[in-house]
């Protein structure tokens, strides 16, 4: 049995990743935006539109978005619930961003946010809230954080109600051998170098280019959503496998 946690490509103790973690967001939250607009040369805004269509937010429902600090997908779900609201009336929805990192948080805040968002310090493995309580439950980008992946999809599905919609989009594997080859030239050739210049810090983003290759490939990973408790789960890949969309509903 593995006792042993990823943290890029080094092993490590389990109880020492979340702070190592840590201290990588720690270092990257005032430019954590940048940081993705560096790693996908501006099209993680894409992707994460069609995250939040996908999850479709409708008034009066509770959405869960975890490791979601600066609250990007959280103002997209508030803008879209409200558009709802207004076509067809119905209460406010309740969006709770949950964060491990208190200067994640604390720049999601500084950004401003919408009336519907709640912001929360808390772990993606034991979350703050209920069984069975939320009608969506989202994590973009950093479910390959967590020290125990599988312990996070157990936890997202504890927090659904029966039914409840799951979306998690992460990097993932290019489909073709030519663009896995470009990708890896580009991550590990100018990812880090990149950090360097625009945040001063090289390390943190060789630890981020690293942890997506350590991160299960998209059958995979669909796999450990099924063992989880999920069905319908399906996953749609974006720009050629770079990033795929995960989605599922909780049984």
């Amino acid at each position: 049995m593995n006792t042993r946690a990823t943290f890029g490509y080094q092993d490590v103790d389990p109880a020492e990743k979340p702070k190592l973690v840590r201290g990588v967001f720690d270092r990257v939250a005032s430019r954590y935006d940048l940081m993705n607009d560096v790693m996908s040369l501006g099209v993680h805004r894409l992707w994460k539109d069609a995250m939040a269509a996908k999850i479709n937010p409708q008034p009066g429902e509770f959405i869960v978005d975890v490791a979601g600090g600066t609250g990007d997908m959280a103002r997209r779900y508030a803008k879209l619930a409200r558009a709802a609201q207004a076509r067809r009336g119905g209460p406010d929805a309740q969006v709770a961003v949950i964060d491990y990192n208190g200067e994640m948080i604390a720049a999601g805040i500084a950004k401003g946010g919408e009336p519907e968002i709640v912001w929360s310090v808390g772990d993606a493995q034991r979350l703050p809230l209920p069984d069975a309580c939320a009608d969506a439950y989202s994590i973009a980008f950093g479910i390959r954080n967590v020290t125990d992946i599988s312990a996070a999809l157990r936890e997202a599905r504890r927090v659904l109600k029966p039914g409840g919609r799951f979306a998690c989009l992460e990097f993932s594997r290019p489909v073709t051998e030519a663009l896995a080859s470009a990708y890896d030239a580009y991550s590990f050739g100018l990812i880090p170098a990149m950090g360097e210049l625009v945040a001063k810090d090289r390390a943190s983003y060789q630890y981020l280019v690293e942890s997506i290759r350590r991160f299960p490939v998209q059958e995979a990973f669909a796999g450990m959503m099924r063992e989880a408790g999920f069905s319908q789960v399906r996953y749609d890949n974006f720009t050629a496998g770079v990033a795929a969309l995960h989605t599922g509903r909780a049984i």
